[in-house]
């Protein structure tokens, strides 16, 4: 058994991801009642609903579990870019009859706090996770005060230095396959983004801290590949979205196990950061990464309009398909049994 994992008191590290959005408590407890370490993810949730959604997952399970914050600096309202992102998406608008002048901007997530604290705090979680860096030392103070392992991920060696410098407790090193967003806090240059099995060892080699690989782990095999690589661990995303217990909608389960899962692409339109999913139509028309896009979280607020009246028709043309480069592992069963076989990986493993 490696430290980490002693000290979390279980034999093997499979992290189920946190995925906001498509899940809540009941997918993290299936996860934690087969053997592996469920996730709740906060960013999109009201004090209240995190509390009640913490007070189902730490009441459901002695094993341990994982909540998940972002970290990111709220933007400076930029009224010239909002214009030119609503003259972008006006003619969707006009097309679907809505009204683009009483849309309100906006942001939909928001950053790790002292008032969120307050709320997680006295359910002391075994895990506390950050996407985008990590919160002010004030506040990652706090975390640990509270006995909680902290993880954040790194896309880049040089993220996995900066987190180590930082005194986490493990990196989790984020292939570009990954679904979902990148979580990369030092640059915004794309073309620092790399695959797994080139970025895993060389993050092993770079830190003295435990390393959990995730992007592109989607069976026994993969985790294994990832062990093999030196990983402490492994955080699986995607293999868990059409799980029985996850809420992602009938739209994004036929596409996640359609042909379309084959090809992803990274996209800005659906927040203002890089995220992996399926292409769809807005994708298409727009370009992926236009530069019209707001700063994260705020271009949420301008599209969600359209993604409602589509999806109200049964289309996806504006939906976010999060999805990371290997679905394979995408099937329609209880998260128990994805756990139990992805477990399966660890069996001929000395950890």
């Amino acid at each position: 058994m490696n430290t980490l994992a002693h000290r979390l008191s279980t034999p093997h590290l499979l992290l189920q991801a946190p995925m906001a959005g498509a899940q809540g408590p009941a997918l993290a407890l299936a996860v934690c009642g087969a053997g592996g370490i469920g996730a709740l993810p906060a960013a999109m949730l009201t004090p209240e609903a995190l509390t009640q959604q913490l007070q189902t997952l730490s009441q459901g399970t002695d094993r341990p579990w994982n909540v998940n914050f972002f970290c990111h600096t709220p933007p400076v309202p930029d009224a010239a870019r909002e214009a030119r992102w609503r003259e972008a998406l006006a003619p969707f608008y006009a097309e679907a009859g809505l009204d683009l002048a009483s849309v309100p901007a906006g942001a939909g997530r928001v950053p790790f706090s002292h008032e969120m604290a307050d709320v997680v705090e006295p359910f002391r979680p075994p895990i506390v996770s950050f996407h985008f860096g990590l919160p002010a030392p004030d506040l990652l103070a706090r975390v640990k005060s509270w006995g909680s392992v902290v993880l954040s991920s790194a896309t880049t060696v040089d993220e996995a230095l900066w987190l180590q410098a930082q005194s986490v407790d493990a990196v989790i090193a984020q292939g570009a396959e990954a679904g979902g967003h990148r979580g990369m806090f030092l640059t915004d240059d794309l073309s620092t983004q790399v695959g797994s099995f080139a970025l895993l060892p060389q993050i092993v080699a770079a830190v003295q801290v435990p390393v959990i690989a995730a992007g592109g782990i989607a069976d026994a095999a993969g985790v294994r590949a990832a062990l093999a690589l030196g990983a402490a661990g492994v955080q699986v995303g995607t293999a868990y979205l059409c799980s029985d217990e996850a809420t992602t909608s009938a739209l994004h389960r036929a596409a996640l196990q359609s042909e379309t899962a084959r090809h992803t692409q990274l996209t800005t339109l659906f927040t203002g950061r890089p995220a992996r999913g399926i292409p769809n139509r807005v994708m298409r028309e727009l370009g992926p990464l236009n530069p019209a896009a707001p700063a994260f979280p705020t271009a949420t607020a301008a599209i969600a309009p359209l993604r409602a009246h589509w999806e109200a028709q049964g289309r996806g043309d504006f939906s976010p398909l999060w999805s990371g480069q290997n679905a394979s592992g995408c099937r329609s069963a209880p998260a128990a049994d994805i756990t139990t076989s992805l477990l399966k990986g660890f069996e001929a493993c000395s950890l």
